[in-house]
């Protein structure tokens, strides 16, 4: 499979497809994502069996984070050093190992409370490897003019295993136990291993440079860059906040929900759905009323849903939350990482998105723990309350003192 040539982008949602590489890696990355919302519901789940602390079932999810804040640096400048294939097909490899030895081990009855956490560790060390090569890979599967909706695409294939992958996930531990949905993820690795292997970039080989010091050059770049600087703030503001409704949704379905298994898949695959129907016109909505008030309006989003779930005491309550949180998931996380990708030059690009992810998922993980924290200390509901707040304090002092920059197309500027 080689890159084909096509005309030049029209910008319109579903252009990128004419590409025949990205049509691949996305149906397979599809594929992949399902069985990575499955793991991701079976883990949370098997963690409310094991103990019932807030902050250990907070923490499966800051688990799965940490790893990118902790390592992305370094995965971004072997993204930049490397063929960017290779790189994702080792990190795929190694996920693929680590989720069949999580399903055995859980097979066999062996796991602990901080055994599962070394697992979602150590599969979040291979998404942080295989993120920024990926990401940064987009550009080598469409046209320049169809980056904005590629990223828009890869989004909804995300969205779509949301919707489809925590409900699956419930169904499968229901009928059988969580080690049937681990070896499930594991199987979903190979569509993605498979078509990795067919596509040919046809790109030169980058140059490489020694790894500290590229990794010093993506540092002194987006620390000399004020509107980089700025999307770097906005990235752990947002991560920070929405941490709050990430970790707790697993103990707010156990505790005041009273809910199963199967009702926690369903209130994720509803942020799926809220997901995809904003995707849908996220690109549309930025271009008529500005990057700015489209990150505003997805704060405002995460706000209320936290709000919302915190008063919550049945499913039916708790799914307009799941829904508007979906929302503004995605609306904020794809307007930021837009913007993220067209302002950083091409030879640091893979710096530049880990740096950015390093952030911005190491705010999550960070949230994950403060909010965990807070809620045994307090309660679920102060926890939500107060991740809702900081959302809200943080909207209006970004707006006010580190305004978003706009996108541009320059994306191919010299690095310093």
């Amino acid at each position: 499979m080689t890159e084909a040539q096509t005309p030049a982008g029209t910008g319109a949602t579903f252009t990128p497809f004419r590409y025949p590489a990205f049509r691949a890696i996305w149906v397979a990355n599809l594929t992949s994502n399902l069985g990575s919302m499955i793991q991701s519901v079976a883990a949370a789940w098997l963690m409310t069996d094991l103990t019932s602390s807030h902050r250990m079932i907070a923490l499966v999810q800051a688990s799965s984070t940490l790893p990118i804040m902790l390592f992305g640096v370094f995965a971004g400048a072997i993204a930049d050093n490397f063929d960017r294939r290779r790189v994702m097909l080792c990190a795929q490899l190694g996920m693929l190992v680590v989720s069949a030895a999580l399903a055995l081990m859980d097979w066999a009855g062996q796991i602990t409370p901080w055994l599962l956490l070394g697992f979602t560790l150590s599969v979040g060390i291979g998404t942080a490897l295989n993120s920024p090569a990926w990401q940064a890979s987009v550009r080598q599967q469409v046209g320049r003019a169809d980056l904005p909706q590629a990223i828009a695409l890869n989004t909804i294939s995300f969205n779509l295993a949301r919707c489809v992958g925590p409900a699956l996930g419930g169904m499968l531990i229901s009928l059988w136990n969580v080690s049937l949905a681990f070896a499930v993820n594991a199987v979903s690795y190979v569509a993605l291993i498979v078509v990795l292997l067919r596509w040919k970039p046809g790109h030169s080989a980058p140059e490489r440079t020694p790894m500290l010091t590229a990794i010093g050059t993506g540092l002194r770049f987006c620390a000399g860059s004020p509107p980089i600087r700025r999307v770097l703030l906005r990235g752990l503001t947002l991560g920070f906040g929405v941490a709050g409704y990430q970790a707790l949704i697993p103990a707010v379905v156990r505790g005041p929900l009273h809910g199963s298994e199967i009702d926690y898949g369903l209130l994720l695959g509803l942020f799926g759905i809220g997901s995809i129907g904003a995707a849908l016109f996220i690109g549309r909505a930025r271009r008529r009323f500005g990057t700015e008030a489209v990150i505003a309006a997805a704060m405002l989003a995460f706000i209320a849903a936290q709000l919302l779930l915190a008063s919550a005491h049945s499913l039916i309550a708790a799914a307009p939350a799941t829904l508007i949180a979906g929302a503004g998931w995605v609306t904020g996380m794809t307007s930021i990482n837009v913007v993220m990708q067209m302002r950083s030059p091409e030879a640091i690009l893979g710096r530049c998105l880990s740096i950015y992810q390093a952030v911005t998922f190491g705010g999550m993980a960070l949230g994950a723990w403060a909010w965990g924290t807070l809620a045994d200390a307090t309660s679920l509901a102060t926890a939500l309350h107060g991740a809702a707040l900081f959302l809200l304090i943080g909207m209006a002092a970004l707006r006010r003192w580190a305004p978003l920059p706009a996108p541009t197309t320059q994306v191919t500027q010299n690095a310093p």
